[in-house]
């Protein structure tokens, strides 16, 4: 039996990484989508590891032939998306999904997928809280943190897209949440 597809998009610093970890530590037969990516590796990055590497010419060529969910050119040559050729591979195996993208991403994938996907927004409590936690990670300069801010308030006008909103207010009870979700959808008939 082929796996279904959990989708998951939020702005960053609302703790998105987090709770999809704590879902891949549970029993319930998840697999990671690697996306693709035309960066060049950074550090001990692998090719598919933590990403497929591919030229800029091969990623164009790839969207020109269809090959992809979704796709966003985030910098000039600098491409991230997910390929079909990987869920496929996956699902192929019986394995359920999980996706990492943003909302744009997550709404073009649950679009294709439609009732075999469930998509889920990690919502912060608010923008504050937000801005709170990524000062707090201190990973970023004050000028990022302003972006990612002004990008957050962009993604959150997308939550009512998602089948499932969970705000992240309380790390343990929004994993409990999400995961109990993940469970009811996952033991649903198609």
């Amino acid at each position: 039996m082929e796996g279904k597809l959990i989708i998951f998009s939020a702005p960053s610093g609302s703790g998105k990484s987090t709770i999809i970890n704590y879902l891949l530590s549970q029993n319930l037969n998840l697999a990671f989508s690697i996306s693709a990516t035309s960066r060049a590796p950074r550090g001990d990055e692998k090719h598919g590891t933590e990403y497929y590497f591919l030229s800029p010419e091969e990623f164009k060529s790839r969207i020109a032939n269809d090959e992809f969910l979704e796709y966003e050119e985030v910098y000039t040559d600098k491409f991230y998306g997910t390929l079909k050729s990987e869920v496929e591979r996956l699902t192929s195996l019986g394995k359920n999904v999980i996706f990492d993208v943003d909302v744009l991403g997550g709404v073009n994938i649950k679009n294709y997928y439609k009732e075999r996907a469930l998509s889920v927004f990690i919502q912060p409590p608010g923008i504050q809280e937000l801005r709170r936690r990524l000062e707090t990670r201190a990973t970023d300069a004050p000028e990022v943190i302003e972006k990612r801010i002004e990008r957050a308030e962009f993604e959150l006008s997308f939550a009512d897209k998602f089948d499932v909103a969970v705000i992240n207010d309380d790390l343990n009870k929004a994993q409990q949440e999400t995961l109990s979700v993940i469970k009811e959808f996952l033991e649903k008939t198609l």
